[in-house]
Formats: C-alpha cells, sequence, structure tokens
C-alpha cells in the first residue's frame, strides 16, 4: 500500500469516526443565552448618552462571564456590564454601560484597528447563525473602531472594513458605548422572523481580562459555536448595498534633478449584487501610497517576498486564500520576461506592471455555500534597450496584456468544517508563458471539536506556448487533537518536481515528501505566578520526491509564558543532527551538505500597558562539523515609550552576524560557485504616531538597513557527492563577478490622515528613499552609511482625497437636510470620539 493509499484509509477512518460520534455538543454549546431585541420608533441618537425612549424598555443583556486568563469567574457588581440592542428599518443599535473606575482604565489613542493599550466592547453579529461567518465590530475606550469578519479557517481578518457610527462617553462609574450598524455592513436575505448569532465581548486591558456574555469554553471548539442568540427581530428586508468610493490623488516625485507631476482619479465600488453576495471592484487602480517594502539583502535560492499593502488585495480575501494558491503581490509585480542582450547593450526594465482594473465577487448562501470570483487585468509593459555604442533604443515586452482569474466554491457544514474547490488562471497574450492551478480542500472537525483533519491535493498546469507544457501535483495532509491541555498532530506535505503555481500564487520550492510531528501542553487558566505558557516540541524529517532520497531532518522544543504582571518570555532550542543535504542552494540540483547545526534563544517582553516597555531578543547558532568554525546570532532590542494617550515612539535595532556561513558566490564556467563568509546586518527603525483624536493621526516610520557580505578569497566549487573543493582555483579576484556586497538602504514615511466625515479620508504622505549596492565589503558603518548619502534621494510627495458615498444616502439627496445640534457639534473635539460625523446627502457632508 503506497502513502497516499494510506492517507486515504486513515482519512475515511477518521471520517467514520467523526460522524458516528453522539450529536449532542457539550454543555456550553447547548445552552445559549437569548436576547429579545426591540424595535425602535424613532432612531437612538449615537451620541454616548443613554437618554433615547428605546433605551429605557430595552432587555439587557448582562452577567458577563470570564474566558481569560481565569475560566467561568464573574465581574463584580461595580464592574458589571449592561447591554442593550433594538433596530429600525435601516440599522441595528446597541448600547453598552460597562461599569468601572475610570481611572483604572487604559485609553489608548491609536489608528484603525489598532488595539494598542485600551479597554475595548466588541459586538458580534452572525445572521446566518451558523457558527462560521461572523462579522465583529469593536469600539475602544478611547473612542477608536476596529472590524473583521471571521470564520474559522482564516480567524480574524481586520482587512475588512465598514462604515459604521459609534460613540464614547467616560463617565463617574465607567464608560459607556453607543453604536448603529447599518444593514449594508451585513449580508443577509428577506428574513420575517429570523434567529441571529450573537455575541457580546468585554475587554479590560490593564490585566488583559476578557469576558462574554454567552459563556465560552476556550479550551475545545471554535469560540462561533458559543454565541447566544438574537430574538425578535420581524420583516427585516437588506437595503440596496451600493458604496462608492470616488478618490484623487496628486503626485510630485523628485529623483537626481528630475521632477514630475501627476494627477490621478479613480473609484472602488462596493455593489450587492442579491442579499449575500457583494461585488468589490476597483476601476482606474492607484496605488501609490502603498507602504514601502522592507528591502533585504537575498542571498539565498528562493525569491524575495513583501506583504500585501494594497488594500484592494487585503480586504475580503479570505475564500481566495483557500488552498494556498493566491499571492496578491504577482498581480501588478515586476515583469516576468526575460530579456536577451547583446554585450553592447543595456535595458531599463520597470519595476512593476500597471493593474488596469480589478474585480471581486464573494458571498455565501444561508446553507453555507460560499463562492468567490477574482479576475484583474494589467496593462502591456516594454522594457528600454539601449545600444551604448550608437546610443540607439528600442523597445521590447517584458509582460503582456495579462488577466488574472480566480474561482472558489467553499461549501461549510456542521458549524465547523468545509470542502473546497479552487481554481486559479493566469493567461498572457502572445508567446509568454499561461499558468493554471486547482486545488481540493478539506477541514473537517468532528462533531465534538476534539479532532481535526486538513486535506489538500492541489494540481498546476504551465503551458509555455513554444513548449511542452507541464503538470505538477502538490498533497498536504494533517490530522490532530484540538481540545484539552495536552495536544498532537502528524503532518504530510508532497510536491513533485513539476509542481510550479508562481504566476499567481506563492511556491518557494517543489520536489518534497515532508513528514512533521508534534505535541505540546498549554493552560487555560493562572497557575502560580503565570497566567499563561505552553510547551511545544517538534520532529520534521524531509525527502525529495525525485530521487526518493534523504534531504533533512530537526527536532526541537519551545517553551513561551506569561506572568501576572503581564511580561511575556519564552526559550526555543532546533538541532539538526548529522548530514543534512541542502538541494537547492547550490541553483543546480546537486546537493550541498552540511553538518549538526543547533540553534537556541529566547526572548522577554515587558508590560506594555507602561509609559516603558522593553523587547528582547537573542538567537544564536553554530554548526558541529570537521573543518567548520560556524557561528552566529541574531540580538534584537525594541524600546518603547507611550508618554501619554496620544502618542507611542518604538525604536527598533537589530544585529545578525555570522561567521564561516558557506552558501552560493556565483556563477562561472557554466557552474555554482560556493564560498565561505562573514556577514553583517544592522537594521535601525524608528515608528512613532501621534492621535489627536479619532480622526486625526501623524504617523512617521524610518528604517535604515545595511548588510555586508565578505567571502573568504579562496572560492569553492561543489563535487557530485555534496562537498566543495578549493582544487578548482577558483578566488574572489579571478572570479567574472565579485561576490562581495555591500547593501544598504534608508527611507522615511511621514503620514497624515484626516477622516473629515464619515468614512471619508484625506491622506497627506512624504517619503523619501536612498538606495545603494557595491563590492566594498570592508566598509564600516560610517564609511557605508556616507556612500549611501552620496547616491541621489527619491523624494516623494502625495495628497489624496476620497469621499464616500452610499446610494441610501443620495437616494434622499433632494430632502431638507437633518440639522445637527450645536451641542453635539461641539463634542466633535473631544478626544473620547463622542461624535462621529454622519452622512446628511450621502456624501458624508455635515
Amino acid at each position: 500500500m503506497n502513502l497516499r493509499s494510506v492517507l486515504s484509509f486513515l482519512l475515511l477512518c477518521f471520517l467514520g469516526f467523526s460522524f458516528a460520534q453522539d450529536n449532542d455538543n457539550s454543555q456550553g454549546l447547548t445552552n445559549k443565552k437569548v436576547l429579545n431585541i426591540s424595535r425602535a420608533q424613532k432612531s437612538p441618537k449615537i451620541d454616548g448618552v443613554l437618554d433615547d425612549a428605546i433605551w429605557d424598555t430595552a432587555e439587557i443583556a448582562t452577567n458577563f462571564v470570564q474566558f481569560q486568563p481565569d475560566i467561568g469567574n464573574s465581574l463584580p457588581f461595580e464592574q458589571r456590564t449592561e447591554v442593550k440592542m433594538a433596530y429600525d428599518d435601516k440599522a441595528i443599535y446597541v448600547a453598552a454601560y460597562l461599569h468601572d473606575d475610570p481611572s483604572l482604565m487604559l485609553n489608548q489613542l491609536t489608528n484603525r484597528d489598532d488595539f494598542g493599550q485600551s479597554d475595548f466592547f466588541a459586538l458580534v453579529l452572525n445572521p446566518n447563525n451558523d457558527a462560521q461567518n461572523d462579522t465583529l465590530f469593536f469600539v475602544f475606550s478611547s473612542g477608536q473602531q476596529a472590524d473583521a469578519i471571521a470564520n474559522p479557517t482564516i480567524g480574524e481578518d481586520f482587512s475588512w472594513n465598514a462604515v459604521w457610527i459609534s460613540a464614547v462617553q467616560i463617565v463617574d462609574d465607567g464608560w459607556i458605548v453607543e453604536m448603529e450598524i447599518p444593514y449594508r455592513t451585513l449580508r443577509f436575505p428577506d428574513q420575517a422572523e429570523p434567529t441571529w448569532g450573537v455575541q457580546f465581548h468585554r475587554h479590560m486591558r490593564r490585566n488583559q481580562s476578557q469576558y462574554t456574555w454567552n459563556p465560552l469554553d476556550p479550551t475545545q471548539g471554535n469560540i462561533g459555536l458559543y454565541h447566544g442568540e438574537l430574538k425578535g427581530l420581524r420583516d427585516l428586508k437588506p437595503p440596496v448595498r451600493l458604496n462608492l468610493y470616488p478618490f484623487s490623488t496628486g503626485i510630485v516625485n523628485s529623483y537626481d534633478g528630475n521632477t514630475e507631476t501627476d494627477l490621478t482619479f479613480g473609484m472602488d465600488v462596493k455593489y450587492g449584487i442579491t442579499d449575500n453576495f457583494t461585488l468589490d471592484a476597483t476601476l482606474v487602480p492607484d496605488f501609490s501610497q502603498a507602504g514601502f517594502d522592507n528591502l533585504v539583502l537575498n542571498l539565498g535560492p528562493f525569491e524575495q517576498t513583501f506583504p500585501e499593502q494594497r488594500q484592494f488585495f487585503t480586504e475580503g480575501v479570505d475564500l481566495f486564500s483557500k488552498g494556498g494558491l493566491f499571492f496578491s503581490r504577482r498581480v501588478g509585480s515586476a515583469p516576468t520576461g526575460r530579456l536577451d542582450l547583446a554585450d553592447n547593450e543595456s535595458a531599463d526594465i520597470p519595476n512593476e506592471v500597471k493593474v488596469l482594473n480589478a474585480v471581486k465577487v464573494s458571498g455565501r448562501t444561508k446553507k453555507g455555500l460560499g463562492v468567490g470570483i477574482f479576475n484583474a487585468i494589467t496593462e502591456k509593459t516594454s522594457a528600454t534597450i539601449t545600444n551604448s555604442d550608437t546610443g540607439e533604443t528600442r523597445l521590447e515586452v517584458v509582460e503582456p496584456f495579462a488577466n488574472y482569474n480566480i474561482l472558489v466554491v467553499d461549501q461549510q457544514f456542521n458549524g465547523n468544517s468545509s470542502i473546497s474547490l479552487i481554481n486559479t488562471n493566469v493567461t498572457r497574450e502572445g508567446e509568454f508563458r499561461d499558468g493554471n492551478a486547482t486545488a481540493l480542500v478539506a477541514n473537517i472537525q468532528n462533531k465534538r471539536n476534539t479532532y481535526r483533519v486538513d486535506v489538500e491535493a492541489r494540481m498546476s498546469n504551465n503551458n509555455y506556448q513554444n513548449a511542452e507544457s507541464e503538470t505538477g501535483f502538490s498533497s498536504f495532509f494533517y490530522i490532530g487533537k484540538t481540545h484539552g491541555n495536552w495536544r498532537y498532530s502528524f503532518d504530510h506535505r508532497f510536491a513533485d518536481t513539476k509542481w510550479d503555481i508562481n504566476d499567481l500564487g506563492l511556491n518557494f520550492r517543489n520536489n518534497q515528501n515532508d513528514f512533521g510531528a508534534d505535541v505540546w501542553y498549554q493552560i487555560f487558566e493562572p497557575k502560580g505566578n503565570l497566567n499563561r505558557y505552553s510547551f511545544s516540541a517538534w520532529v520534521n524529517y524531509r525527502r525529495l520526491a525525485n530521487p526518493n532520497v534523504f534531504a533533512r531532518t530537526n527536532f526541537g522544543a519551545n517553551y513561551n509564558a506569561q506572568t501576572k504582571k503581564l511580561n511575556d518570555y519564552g526559550f526555543r532550542l532546533n538541532f539538526s543532527p548529522g548530514k543534512q543535504f541542502d538541494y537547492f542552494e547550490s541553483r543546480d540540483g546537486r546537493p550541498f551538505i552540511f553538518e549538526n547545526i543547533l540553534s537556541w534563544g529566547g526572548f522577554y517582553s515587558s508590560n506594555y500597558n507602561k509609559v516603558f516597555a522593553l523587547d528582547l531578543n537573542l538567537n544564536m547558532f553554530k554548526i558541529f562539523e570537521k573543518g567548520r568554525d560556524l557561528f552566529g546570532y541574531n540580538f534584537g532590542i525594541s524600546p518603547r515609550l507611550r508618554p501619554n494617550d496620544k502618542l507611542l515612539m518604538v525604536y527598533d535595532f537589530n544585529m545578525r552576524m555570522s561567521n564561516g556561513q558557506r552558501g552560493y558566490a556565483t556563477f562561472e564556467d557554466d557552474q555554482p560557485i560556493l564560498g565561505e563568509r562573514n556577514r553583517q546586518v544592522i537594521t535601525n527603525s524608528i515608528t512613532g504616531n501621534y492621535t489627536f483624536n479619532p480622526f486625526h493621526t501623524v504617523g512617521l516610520t524610518f528604517r535604515h538597513y545595511w548588510d555586508t557580505v565578505d567571502y573568504d578569497d579562496e572560492l569553492f566549487t561543489l563535487l557530485d557527492n555534496g562537498r566543495v573543493t578549493t582544487d578548482s582555483g577558483y578566488t574572489v579576484d579571478n572570479v567574472s563577478n565579485d561576490p562581495n556586497m555591500n547593501f544598504s538602504t534608508w527611507n522615511i514615511d511621514l503620514s497624515y490622515s484626516w477622516q473629515f466625515v464619515q468614512g471619508s479620508f484625506l491622506t497627506f504622505l512624504y517619503r523619501n528613499q536612498l538606495f545603494n549596492s557595491n563590492n566594498q565589503s570592508q566598509e564600516d558603518f560610517s564609511q557605508s552609511l556616507s556612500s549611501l548619502f552620496n547616491q541621489p534621494m527619491q523624494n516623494t510627495f502625495s495628497l489624496r482625497v476620497q469621499y464616500f458615498i452610499d446610494y441610501n444616502g443620495l437616494k434622499g439627496i433632494f430632502k431638507r437636510k437633518q440639522k445637527i445640534p450645536s451641542n453635539v457639534q461641539a463634542k466633535n473635539i473631544d478626544n473620547r470620539g463622542e461624535f462621529n460625523p454622519q452622512s446628511g446627502f450621502g456624501f458624508g457632508f455635515p
């Protein structure tokens, strides 16, 4: 019986065991609290003052129960939480009175979706009441907001953003929250008498304690299974969900004496195609204000990648992330074409390809069927090639007109499981390669939420136009215990030599046949002086798929803990015993042998609630191999200063040193050349934020990265048995490309953001950037910094204005604008965010 048959047999056995379980869930899953909501005859004013008539008669949700760090505790009467809800034809309303001593509360002002050091109240709504598809709305005691969508597969996705209203008042015996959640932020069909899933959270930052209205058991099952029920809703009609976000950006860019200006216009659109499905589109996209990538010197065999920073590609992509086939940075990345240049030619190749437009359609039916469609189009891009002898130039296409497409179908069931089918396709015009990938994914949890199985079967097909197409296969299998203090798991990952999804996905390597096993222990309630701690251990065994030979193995352990004073610390140890075969470092498929690598380290992070906090980490590694003396370390220190609730400054220093490391240096005479090198990396960065109130924020980011790589004079060639030799006579001086490197970057990002009306922003951004790369590996820090500042500096100024337009507001454009009371307008300057300007005309104008 081969491996795949064994895994299939295990899966079938597990499924039979799972579905044979008693259908009754645990006590915590069946005893759900019920809150009856009342219809409001008049919409309450969202000002944090509970003087509206509806709040006098609304049912109260109270008796919150703790789930961290303790389980099952209740707050004393003087810290009780009381929540009321109401609704009308346009929104859900929430009023929460969170009793407390205001002098003990933490109220740091932060950017949106940044939890910082602040108490918060959270509303969780699930119109389908399916335990898997939640919408979360957070209000902090500082007045700031956060929101997210959540399900068991992706966890909480805070890249999702909605436009809703909240207000906060700090009072003598605590704080008050009022919220208005427009129906446009939720997805639900026409419902006569629905039952929604609902949950309320309260978090006290001073001791990181958290409470819920309906009790939950953190030791078992996803938290969506523990929601209460919201009853009393009648005849809900979902509104026309059409939101427009027109924007304009003005840019001034100067570099090396040349100044360019540009003015762009575009629009993002959100449209509810049906009650449960939404179209998101970006028309004439503008990503000019996306943040800097943290460039580093890449000496490894795999490409350097960076996280996505373009909002359209980060928001609402949970369905598209299924199966690991979608890496959004592929859309609009650097051109994929290669140039065949003569000796007297040089090329100016654009760094990125322009995205012409992109759309997403996604949603989920009442029965748990999710469908997602993604499509993006990029324009044809050419490189300018210059003949150095004649000065003549010509254009050559390096990326043709291309279409990127994703289709996802995902069926959820049992409140904790799903099966998905995903297909991605990239079609390029002309003779450039096309790519196609398909995955079947199952994430299955048994009824009692005690065991989980994840299975992936994936295929890729690449059409090279002028060459034979290639079809590859990859699989993943995981089975693990998911309840209790002791947990364990086993996993297997396989990919053949033709597996390649890098047209629209991200795959660092293929040709693998890897096995892993993990065991860990964790506590869910404080013990002794610790709030929590966990211990984990692992072992990994790796082979190639073809030929079926041993590659590497390692085992290790990790310990993490938090004290009752909210200080965190941890330790880790990892060892790779005996000969290890790296089949990728050489770039030609031959193994490169190293032996007995030991790494160990730890970290410490003090309580962020204090004015001054400190993060420390130290990791070291050493090789135990005859004839080698490799030692290295990575040290980081990061002090944090928060002198008041508005200002936060963080400095980060990181130094990485390695002496005696061996690796790829250059390519000479049709073979890879390796060398022994000393490497030093120093990174300095500063981030700062000053938040005037929830609507005005100034941010600063600075980063300087310096990296030197200095090779020994004698270089190596690689023998077929994986060992290296200096017999070929290669030295740093006689190879055509000097492998020594001195690499440095510098960038500053200064921003100001103003939410001038609901959902509408003005953002000013100033950036400068320096870059230098040479072979002067002997330069010290000051010499390298001087060389960096001899390079031309790029300066960029940009101003972006984005409006939020709600179609339902446009319908009343000819109606008389509602007058805003003068006392409410005055509250707009208060730091607690009591007033959030509301839209009178659909444009957000107060």
